[in-house]
């Protein structure tokens, strides 16, 4: 899994490519708190565009993203889900706590 990160204003922008996954988890969750924190971001938007797995490991990495950002006043989204990836956050039930959006842009409109 491979991280690339952008600013604008006070929300951060995750973009994550690869597999979201056992493997990868514990990896993405660290450098994204670290980046929160750095930047003291008050908004994060994770990209799932590059993203082409994600298992119950992934689901863990955004709920806990999800109540870091809420503990701290902030809110989460994700943008760009593909058909398979969205299949998990449907059936996790993901997307009745947390929005999603078509790509990066409208999410900046409306978080």
């Amino acid at each position: 899994m491979y991280l690339k990160f952008e600013k604008s204003n006070n929300t951060l922008i995750a973009n994550l490519i690869g597999e979201l996954d056992h493997h990868s988890a514990e990896e993405v969750r660290a450098k994204i708190d670290d980046r929160i924190e750095r930047e003291n971001a008050q908004r994060l938007i994770l990209n799932f565009g590059g993203v082409t797995f994600m298992d119950s490991s992934g689901i863990g990495v955004v709920v806990g993203r999800f109540k870091k950002m809420t503990s701290r006043g902030g809110a989460l989204c994700v943008v760009d889900v593909s058909r398979g990836v969205n299949r998990v956050f449907e059936l996790s039930g993901l997307f009745k706590i947390i929005n999603h959006y078509r790509d990066v842009d409208e999410a900046l409109k409306c978080i």
